[in-house]
């Protein structure tokens, strides 16, 4: 389990930001996506994507879950690693920040959703990088770094989100948010 507070985060890591897909990135993995880093080290990486919600329920797969008081928990395609693992994960808008629960255990995330201010969300795979993977492809600028918005959860968790955090950047990239998937369209 990963804990990261935005607090604290410092220059060197990643981790407790968001990475927001580039308006020109055509990869349909990433494409406008909003991924949530929980980890950033000379080792490599790896988030959620936030915004591919299934429109499925935890319950909804076989297993464990059917039943249990995590049956009711949002599922999202949360990158285009282990797709068929399940990683759990909370987050918590507290006084001293935002804090997330990375990768929690089922009887954790229980736990954690009977808290007050804790979201609890179910990806189907993650977003993963090798060491200076995602290093070079931020040489390229292939992501925007931004910090967590405090009302992040206030808002739907589908394609919407990465227009609403983009345009947040400046007026630059509120201007390219708001373009449209396909030219042809404007």
């Amino acid at each position: 389990m990963h804990e990261r507070s935005s607090a604290s985060q410092d220059s060197e890591t990643l981790g407790g930001s968001l990475l927001l897909a580039h308006p020109g990135m055509k990869d349909p993995n990433f494409r406008r996506s909003v991924i949530l880093m929980s980890l950033h080290n000379a080792e490599g990486a790896m988030g959620v994507v936030l915004n591919r919600p299934l429109g499925k329920r935890l319950g909804e797969l076989s297993g464990d879950f059917a039943f249990g008081p995590l049956a009711g928990v949002p599922l999202f395609a949360g990158g285009p690693v282990q797709t068929e693992q399940v990683v759990l994960a909370a987050w918590q808008q507290r006084d001293d920040g935002f804090r997330l629960h990375f990768g929690v255990e089922p009887e954790k995330a229980i736990q954690l959703l009977g808290e007050d201010g804790t979201h609890v969300r179910a990806f189907m795979g993650y977003s993963g990088w090798s060491a200076g993977q995602l290093e070079n492809e931020m040489k390229h600028r292939t992501w925007v770094v931004a910090d967590v918005p405090e009302d992040l959860l206030l808002h739907p968790q589908d394609e919407t989100l990465w227009r609403t955090v983009l345009g947040r950047e400046g007026a630059e990239w509120r201007l390219l948010a708001g373009e449209p998937e396909d030219p042809e369209r404007n």
